[in-house]
């Protein structure tokens, strides 16, 4: 049974970011708030340390409350809001 799944791809093709990824962490609606997302991205830091990134970014769309605080207790830093840069299910959505 699939619970979620993470990963992280390079941030930008440029050879300047190919120290640097961005992370993506879906939960299934129903199994949310049981620390699944927080030892997925656990795991998705310290392989891709493994892998030879040395930063990592999120870009949380919709600026989801529980992504926000999942990623603020791994360590990683508000930097800032892209408003209404992205589209779904019919409304435009904010990016932190």
């Amino acid at each position: 049974e699939i619970l979620g799944y993470a990963y992280a791809a390079q941030f930008r093709d440029r050879p300047a970011y190919r120290f640097t990824c961005e992370n993506s962490i879906y939960i299934r609606h129903d199994r949310r708030g049981r620390g699944i997302g927080r030892a997925l991205l656990a795991a998705l830091l310290e392989r891709s340390r493994d892998a030879g990134f040395r930063q990592m970014i999120a870009v949380i769309g919709g600026g989801e409350p529980a992504s926000i605080a999942v990623h603020a207790a791994a360590g990683f830093a508000h930097a800032g809001r892209m408003h209404r840069v992205g589209r779904k299910f019919g409304r435009w959505l904010d990016t932190v």
